[in-house]
């Protein structure tokens, strides 16, 4: 392989040189325990603050508001099962496309006596407003709806539901981690918490927060208390990549990315028998997230691959079976279509060659699979 096309960015990204840089001092000078009291150890926690404070700024909250977790996962995961050991019982609202990390701490809450409702989507996997404000209840303690969604890339309307929630007195999450640095992010003076991981943005792996305003969830993981509600040695050189992350992310990345990923569904929608999966309004600037029909998924990526070209299904396969993702499902996708999904995800780094390349690959591959289907087809009768 002579060179890549990465296009896989909604899974991780490329950890930058400036932000490597940055993180490496506080793996041999300044590798202190924030919580000791020796000089390494301020030095760590000055990094810490430091850190801590440029995400405050980020949201306009206090800085104990900033919690640093191991990731997008582990943010999620605080902040409904915190709430949910808060209240001891209660009513949960959430969609039907949210990441696993919702949907299964739901599932087991359910299991513990909580009640949720999985609120539909349209065809476009957008969450209605109206459909909100009808589930919330008197018992109702969380309302979690994600941003952008990491599938299909549709953008929910955070602000409004936010406001929604403001309204009924109930505190609203959202998982940020595919649009924070790419979307704005503005969700007023009520009961809110934010998920967010630093993998996504050219940040490394490993690192994320969770960033409360009016409601502080409780622990769900005991020990030495160092974050307030997630105890654990923190990991101080993540966190100062972190913060590198989002201080170094380019300011004209979400323009330069819309206008590739406009450039790449076009072109991919000339291919017969496709379609876009997901808003084409009210989309993630760096997603595309098309279906081939009766195309194989596993199969183009597999192609793909070979050419240099990384690729996903998003979650549309899992393991070696065929099976619609409940992304695809809760839009209304039929297998022929959800069976050939092909999400591209793009970064400030992804080139216009790049994009054309992909495009042209993409093209070539699918009219040969679909070739050697007929053929065999033809066999066959």
């Amino acid at each position: 392989m002579s060179s890549v096309i990465y296009l896989d960015n909604a899974a991780t990204t490329r950890v930058s040189p400036e932000v490597v840089s940055r993180m490496l001092p506080y793996f041999s000078d300044h590798y202190g325990n924030p919580s000791s009291p020796h000089a390494l150890g301020r030095a760590a926690l000055d990094a810490l603050e430091s850190a801590r404070s440029l995400v405050a700024q980020r949201f306009g909250v206090p800085l104990q508001s900033v919690i640093f977790t191991s990731g997008g996962t582990e943010s999620n995961n605080l902040a409904i099962l915190g709430v949910a050991r808060k209240r001891k019982s209660g009513h949960i609202v959430t969609s039907r496309i949210e990441h696993p990390s919702v949907l299964e701490v739901c599932r087991q809450l359910e299991h513990e006596g909580f009640s949720v409702t999985y609120l539909a989507v349209s065809s476009e996997g957008l969450v209605s407003l109206d459909d909100v404000s009808r589930a919330v209840r008197d018992d109702t303690i969380l309302v979690s709806i994600q941003h952008a969604n990491n599938e299909i890339g549709t953008l929910q309307p955070i602000a409004d539901i936010a406001r929604v929630c403001k309204r009924l007195g109930v505190p609203f999450h959202t998982d940020v981690v595919q649009s924070f640095c790419r979307e704005p992010i503005v969700l007023g003076d009520g009961q809110w918490m934010i998920s967010l991981s630093a993998h996504k943005i050219n940040g490394p792996k490993g690192v994320g927060a969770l960033v409360c305003n009016g409601v502080l969830p409780d622990a769900i993981v005991f020990g030495g208390g160092q974050e307030g509600v997630r105890s654990g040695t923190e990991n101080v050189a993540g966190i100062v990549g972190f913060a590198a992350a989002v201080e170094l992310y380019p300011k004209d990345a979400s323009e330069k990315m819309r206008f590739l990923r406009d450039r790449l569904i076009a072109e991919l929608l000339r291919i017969p028998d496709a379609r876009l999966n997901g808003s084409s309004f009210h989309r993630l600037s760096s997603n595309v997230h098309v279906s081939f029909r009766l195309i194989d998924s596993t199969t183009l990526i597999e192609h793909l691959s070979q050419e240099g070209i990384c690729a996903s299904a998003g979650s549309a396969c899992h393991s070696a079976r065929l099976q619609a993702s409940h992304v695809l499902d809760a839009i209304g996708l039929s297998p022929e279509w959800s069976h050939g999904a092909l999400r591209l995800s793009l970064s400030p780094e992804t080139t216009e060659v790049e994009v054309d390349g992909a495009a042209e690959s993409v093209r070539r591959i699918v009219s040969d699979l679909r070739e050697a289907y007929g053929s065999r087809h033809h066999r066959a009768v």
